[in-house]
């Protein structure tokens, strides 16, 4: 029998090593949303869950920021997590409530002209701009840890054009996003713990990739 090379255990053991790592610093900094969304009922409690979705996204993009670091050759998982928390903390916590707020208020909209005739009309369009908040705050975080100096305008800027101009990815991303929130809605300790990784992992290589054209990666 061929013996399995030692390289091939320890890409497997850096990738569970970072799978592993993220997800329970990403947990850390999401506590306060796993606890509602583990002692409450969603539909009653959405207001408290998007108050806690904002400072989630810092956690989201220190994980874009960590698996950067990895792809570069970083081994460190926790120490590198908390130091792109750190170091983006203020930017992304501004990029993550700029996003829930578009979101809540688009949805709140959709839910009170839904039943009117006027909601006909108004829907779909609240509901084409929710989406692409989301799709610019997804670009928008990976773009913070590409280029750490640049201005939360830029950054908003960018992300809006890429979202848009390279939709394939922004399909793939809202993809991976729909089946993580699948999971965490059903079982939100094993969509944090488990599975978030993986996801992000995804939303991260393909919004980086889109990036390319418009950022210029410098170290952080």
């Amino acid at each position: 029998m061929k013996r399995i090379p030692h390289s091939v255990y320890s890409t497997l053991f850096g990738v569970v090593h970072l799978a592993l790592g993220v997800n329970l610093s990403l947990a850390v900094v999401a506590l306060p949303l796993i606890a509602l969304l583990v002692t409450t009922d969603p539909s009653l409690s959405w207001p408290l869950l998007a108050v806690a979705a904002i400072p989630a996204g810092m956690g989201v993009a220190a994980a874009f920021g960590t698996f950067r670091a990895h792809a570069d050759g970083e081994a460190s998982v926790l120490r590198t997590f908390f130091r792109w928390l750190a170091s983006t903390w203020r930017r992304s916590l501004a990029l993550s409530a700029i996003v829930v707020v578009i979101v809540v208020v688009a949805v709140a909209d959709v839910v009170v002209l839904a039943p009117t005739g006027i909601g006909a009309v108004f829907a779909p369009l609240l509901v084409v701009i929710a989406a692409l908040a989301v799709a610019c705050g997804v670009v928008g975080l990976v773009a913070i840890t590409e280029d750490p100096r640049a201005r939360l305008v830029d950054v908003l800027k960018v992300s809006a054009v890429i979202a848009v101009r390279r939709w394939p990815f922004t399909l793939v991303s809202f993809a991976a996003l729909g089946v993580q929130a699948a999971v965490i809605v059903e079982a939100p300790a094993l969509g944090i713990g488990l599975t978030s990784a993986a996801c992000l992992y995804v939303v991260w290589a393909g919004a980086r990739y889109a990036l390319r054209p418009a950022l210029r990666p410098v170290s952080s």
